[in-house]
C-alpha cells in the first residue's frame, strides 16, 4: 500500500528544486511516517541541488524538520503514533560503536545520508515508477515521509514545529562547535567566521559557554547585526580589520578559537582561521565546499595548532535536542530570532535565492495539509 505526498525534488544537479506528487510507501519494521509540519531550508540542501555535494539523484530534498508520527511499523519501540518529533539529520541507533561510545554524531546508521537508500537496499519515495532517496533518509520538503526509527526525538507539544525542525541540525551543528567541537571556555577569545544559520548558533554556544570575545566575520551588514543579537561582542566585514583587533585585544596571543561556519568553504577563510589563532590554538571546520588546508607546517608545530572537521557539532543528538530545546524554554537559547522568513512549499526556489542574497538567518518552509 502507498500514499501520495507532495514534495520538492531535485532531479540533476544545478536543476531548480520542483514540486512533485510521489508515492509513498507504508513504513517497514522499524520505520516510522512522519507527518512534516515544518522544514528549515539549511544550506547543505543547496549545496545538493547546486552539485557541489555528491548525492543520488533524484532526490528529495530537507533534511531539517519537524512534524507528528503518523504510522508506525512492526518493532518500534522509540516513538509512538501520535508524538511530536523532529528528525535528526544523523540517526542515533544507540547499539553501534560510535552511539556506544558517546559520539552519536558518527552513527553508523547515518552511511547512506548521501543516496537516501534504507538499510534493506530499497527507498520508500517512488515517482512514475522511479525510485527516490530523501536526503539523509529523511526528505522533510516533503509533507509526508517514512524514516527510520532512529532519527526521530520525541519533543514536547509546547514547542512550535517550526523551531522544533531548526534543532535537527543547524542548531546544534553550530552550538556544538564551539561548545563541545571546539570546547570553548570562560575568559577564551573566539572568532567565528560566517554567521547564518549555523555559525548564529556557534556565537549563542561560545557565549553561553563564558567566552570573554565573540568576534564574528561576515561581509554582510544584516548577519553582523544579527550576530550581535546572538551574543556577538565585536563584528567586522572583513578578515583583516577582525585580526587587527585580536591582536589588539590580546596583546599579541591572538584567539584561542576559529570556528568556520561560512557557506562555503575556501583556501583563503582556512588560512585566515589558522593565522588568528594563536599558541595551542583550535581551528574547528564546520563549513563544507572545496577549501583546503594548505600551509606550512612550521607555524602548526611551533604554536600548537590544532586543525579539526566536525559534523554536527560533536553533539549527541538525543541528549543535546532535549537540551538545547530546554535552553529555549528557559529564554537561554535564542531560537524564535534565527528564523527570518516562512514559506510555503512552491516557494522553496525563492527561499534559497534569499538565503543566498544574505537576506535570512534561516528561512523555514511550513507545510500545507
Amino acid at each position: 500500500m502507498s500514499q501520495t505526498t507532495r514534495a520538492a525534488i531535485c532531479r540533476e544537479p544545478g536543476r531548480p528544486w520542483e514540486i512533485a506528487e510521489l508515492d509513498l510507501d507504508e513504513p517497514g519494521p522499524n520505520e516510522v511516517r512522519v507527518k512534516f509540519h515544518a522544514a528549515g531550508l539549511c544550506h547543505s540542501d543547496d549545496h545538493i541541488q547546486k552539485g557541489d555535494a555528491q548525492m543520488r539523484f533524484p532526490v528529495v530534498g530537507g533534511h531539517e524538520g519537524a512534524g507528528v508520527v503518523d504510522a508506525v511499523g512492526a518493532d518500534v519501540t522509540r516513538v509512538a503514533v501520535g508524538d511530536h518529533v523532529v528528525c535528526s539529520f544523523i540517526p542515533a541507533c544507540g547499539a553501534c560503536r560510535y552511539c556506544s561510545t558517546g559520539r552519536q554524531n558518527l552513527c553508523d546508521e547515518g552511511k547512506n545520508a548521501a543516496t537516501g537508500m534504507f538499510a534493506d537496499g530499497t527507498f520508500r519515495f517512488h515517482h512514475e515508477g522511479e525510485d527516490l532517496g530523501g536526503l539523509c533518509v529523511l526528505g522533510t520538503f516533503s509533507q509526508y515521509a517514512v524514516v527510520s526509527e532512529w532519527s526521530c526525538i520525541t519533543i514536547g507539544q509546547d514547542i512550535p514545529f517550526e523551531i522544533a525542525a531548526l534543532v535537527g541540525c543547524g542548531v546544534p551543528t553550530g552550538w556544538g562547535s564551539a561548545v563541545y567541537a571546539a570546547g570553548v571556555r570562560a575568559g577564551q577569545t573566539v572568532v567565528i567566521y560566517g554567521a547564518g544559520g549555523v555559525g548564529s548558533n556557534a556565537v549563542q554556544g561560545a557565549r553561553y559557554a563564558g567566552a570573554k570575545n565573540v568576534v564574528v566575520v561576515d561581509p554582510v551588514e544584516f548577519k553582523r547585526d544579527m550576530a550581535a543579537v546572538f551574543g556577538a561582542t565585536h563584528t567586522f566585514a572583513d578578515a583583516k580589520e577582525a585580526h587587527d583587533f585580536v591582536v589588539e585585544t590580546t596583546w599579541g596571543e591572538l584567539a584561542d578559537h576559529a570556528i568556520i561556519t561560512v557557506g562555503i568553504l575556501h583556501d583563503e577563510v582556512i588560512a585566515n582561521a589558522i593565522d588568528i589563532v594563536g599558541k595551542s590554538g583550535q581551528v574547528t571546520i564546520t563549513a563544507v565546499g572545496n577549501g583546503s588546508v594548505d600551509t606550512h607546517p612550521g607555524p602548526l608545530i611551533g604554536y600548537q595548532r590544532r586543525v579539526q572537521g566536525a559534523i554536527f557539532g560533536g553533539c549527541n543528538p538525543l541528549y543535546d535536542v532535549p537540551r538545547l530545546l530546554g535552553l529555549y524554554r528557559s529564554g537561554d537559547l535564542k531560537l524564535d530570532e534565527l528564523i527570518t522568513r516562512r514559506y510555503r512549499l512552491e516557494e522553496v526556489n525563492q527561499g534559497y535565492e534569499d538565503m543566498l542574497s544574505g537576506k535570512n538567518i534561516r528561512g523555514v518552509i511550513l507545510h500545507e495539509h
